[in-house]
C-alpha cells in the first residue's frame, strides 16, 4: 500500500507518498481500506517533529478516517466485512489501509457520504467529550467557543445549539463569522478587533460564558477565566497561543470555576471506546436526521498532503479538510 509517510519533520514538503508494507490487524482490530482521512492541527505537529504518535500506533499521520472493513483480527464480533466505517485513530489515515481498534468504530451516518464521513470521528469525540461528558454544557448554558470557524468549531456550535444552549465564538474576519451565523452561532466576535472577555459580558449582562471551548492555551488564560461565568469550566483543548502561562488562583476561586485539560489521541482504546459509544448515542442521530451539518472545506487527494497542510496552517478555510485515497473505490 502507500502511505504519507515523514522521512525528516519539517515543513508541508516533509511529507512524502511512498509504498509502504500493509498493516496487519491484531487482537480486537480491524483492517479498513481507506477511502478518505482528515487533516487536524496535531498531524501539523506530527511532521513538525513536536508530537509522535503514541507507542505501538502507526507511524503514519492521521487521526480518523472512513472506508470499509477488509479484515477482521482475532475476537471482533459486530462487524462485518465490506461495511462502510469511520475511525477514530492514534495514527494511519493518510494511508491506503489501517488497523483500528474495533472499538473506534462509528457507522457512516445515514445520508453522509465517505468522505464527509472521514472529517466527522475527531471533531465529534473531542467535542461531545469535553462540552458534554467533562464540561456538562446545559440547555440555557452560554458557550464561548475560541475559533468558530474551525473543525472543532463548527462541530461545537451545532452540538451547543442542538442541546438548547446559547453560542458565542471567537473568529477572525467576517466571512468565518457569518459560517458560524449559519450554523447558529448567537454572538458573533472578531478577535482580531474586539476583546472576547467584554463582548462575552455584554452579551451574557455581565454573567460571563458557563462553558469555554479553548484550542489557544497559555496566551487566553488569564481572560478565559476572566469570561467564565460563577461555576464557569474552561475546557483547554489545544496550545496555539503556548504552554505556558500564569494564573491569578483568586479569580478562580472567586467565580467557583474549574479548569480541565485534555487530549484524545494518547487515551487508552477502552478510553476512546467508551467516548465513541457516547458519540454513537447522542451525536450521529443528529448528523443523520440533519441536525447537525458536517462542514468539510475542501478536499485534496491524498499525495497532495503537502498542499492540503499549506491550507491548515494558512487558517484560509473553514470547517474540515479531507483526503481522499486515489485508488478507492467508489468515492
Amino acid at each position: 500500500m502507500y502511505a504519507i509517510t515523514i522521512p525528516e519533520p519539517g515543513g508541508p514538503d516533509a511529507l512524502v507518498w511512498a509504498e509502504v508494507p500493509d498493516p496487519v490487524p491484531g487482537e480486537g482490530e480491524v483492517l479498513v481500506e481507506v477511502a478518505a482521512g482528515a487533516v487536524n492541527r496535531a498531524d501539523v505537529l506530527q511532521r513538525q517533529g513536536f508530537y509522535d504518535p503514541p507507542p505501538g500506533s502507526s507511524p503514519y499521520p492521521g487521526l480518523e478516517c472512513s472506508g470499509r472493513i477488509a479484515a477482521l483480527g482475532p475476537g471482533v464480533t459486530g462487524w462485518s466485512v465490506g461495511d462502510r466505517v469511520c475511525a477514530l485513530l492514534a495514527g494511519g489515515g493518510y494511508a491506503q489501509k489501517v488497523a483500528v481498534p474495533a472499538g473506534q468504530l462509528l457507522p457512516v451516518p445515514d445520508g453522509v457520504d465517505l468522505v464527509t464521513a472521514a472529517t466527522l470521528p475527531e471533531v465529534a469525540a473531542t467535542v461531545w467529550s469535553n462540552v458534554f461528558m467533562v464540561a456538562g454544557l446545559r440547555p440555557g448554558e452560554t458557550l464561548l467557543v475560541h475559533g468558530g470557524g474551525s473543525g472543532i468549531g463548527t462541530m461545537a456550535i451545532q452540538l451547543a445549539k442542538a442541546v438548547g444552549a446559547r453560542v458565542a465564538v471567537t473568529a477572525g474576519g467576517p466571512e468565518k463569522l457569518a459560517r458560524c451565523a449559519e450554523l447558529g452561532a448567537d454572538v458573533l466576535i472578531d478577535y482580531r478587533e474586539q476583546d472576547f472577555v467584554e463582548e462575552v459580558r455584554k452579551a451574557t449582562d455581565g454573567a460571563g460564558a458557563d462553558v469555554i471551548l479553548d484550542i489557544i492555551g497559555a496566551k487566553y488564560l488569564e481572560r478565559n477565566v476572566k469570561a467564565l461565568a460563577v461555576n464557569g469550566r474552561l475546557a483547554v483543548i489545544g496550545l496555539q497561543g503556548g504552554n505556558k502561562g500564569e494564573l491569578n488562583l483568586g479569580a478562580l476561586l472567586a467565580k467557583r470555576a474549574a479548569i480541565t485539560a485534555t487530549s484524545l489521541r494518547a487515551r487508552p482504546p477502552a478510553e476512546k471506546a467508551a467516548i465513541i459509544a457516547a458519540v454513537a448515542e447522542h451525536v450521529w442521530p443528529l448528523i443523520a436526521d440533519g441536525t447537525v451539518r458536517p462542514v468539510v472545506d475542501r478536499a485534496f487527494p491524498m499525495p497532495e498532503a503537502p498542499e492540503a497542510h499549506r491550507t491548515m496552517e494558512a487558517s484560509s478555510h473553514i470547517g474540515k479538510i479531507a483526503l481522499v485515497n486515489p485508488d478507492a473505490a467508489g468515492v
